[in-house]
């Protein structure tokens, strides 16, 4: 299903952006060196009751997860990439964090993800990963726009993240959002300018380019949900939801203050 909001619901789209990006923010802000997983849920689920919202993942149950996920929050540390099941684990200095949420309020399911390094040592491995996604994403986001191709935000983000030495996966990449948090179009993180559908105004898309140090492969871990790299390597994932618009793309999932 491919769901497209009529002008007037484009506000509420907003809200439950800006909840979804400050929720974010502020549990970046307080991870740090010791900072235990599933405290980060705990505090996910929190905020998230607090502003009325609902959670999309508590109840998730896809062919390909070991479902219900039964948690607020993906945690992905290190080499793991997606769908991260929070567990008993403390964070340490240096580690690569994903944290990626979804929520639904007011009807309306925004998406976004964000990749950093918790406390003082920063792996050049692991800003580098966090980089590529980074620019891989403002590449798909300045290439989305009324008219234009899923192929083409696939093809700019692709080209962003093979320039930058990585392989890509295509088995998980972006999609579209609405009422629900998974629905078409599929978005593949490379792929061919000028093919696919074509974007309409009222079209809200997850882009969410993600990569792996040298691998393209994934595994799934005994938890039956977390994928990590093959070969143990670090990854990185990026992520905002985006409301194709007259005049070209608005990312919906930007939070209200800057970053600390």
């Amino acid at each position: 299903m491919i769901e497209i909001l009529d002008p007037t619901e484009l506000p509420r789209a907003r809200e439950a952006g800006a909840l979804v990006a400050d929720i974010l923010q502020t549990l970046r802000s307080r991870c740090e060196v010791g900072t235990n997983l599933l405290d980060i849920d705990q505090w996910a689920q929190a905020m998230i009751t607090e502003a009325g919202g609902k959670s999309c993942y508590v109840d998730y149950e896809p062919s390909f997860g070991r479902g219900p996920f039964g948690h607020y929050i993906c945690t992905s540390v290190n080499d793991a990439v997606l769908h991260g099941l929070p567990h008993d684990y403390a964070l340490a200095d240096g580690d690569l964090l994903s944290l990626d949420l979804a929520v639904s309020h007011g009807g309306i399911v925004a998406d976004s993800a964000v990749s950093f390094i918790v406390g003082d040592v920063r792996p050049p491995e692991s800003v580098a990963l966090i980089d590529a996604t980074e620019r891989a994403l403002s590449a798909g986001i300045a290439a989305a726009g009324p008219g234009a191709r899923i192929g083409d935000i696939s093809h700019a983000i692709g080209s962003v993240l093979r320039a930058a030495g990585y392989s890509v996966n295509t088995e998980f990449g972006g999609h579209g959002v609405g009422s629900t948090m998974h629905q078409d179009p599929h978005v593949s993180n490379t792929g061919r300018p000028g093919r696919g559908y074509r974007l309409r105004p009222g079209l809200l898309l997850a882009l969410e380019p993600w990569v792996m140090a040298d691998t393209a492969a994934l595994v799934t871990d005994a938890d039956g949900w977390t994928l990590r790299s093959a070969t143990g390597c670090r990854t990185a994932h990026s992520e905002h939801t985006i409301a194709i618009t007259h005049d070209g793309a608005e990312i919906l999932t930007v939070p209200k203050q800057p970053r600390p």
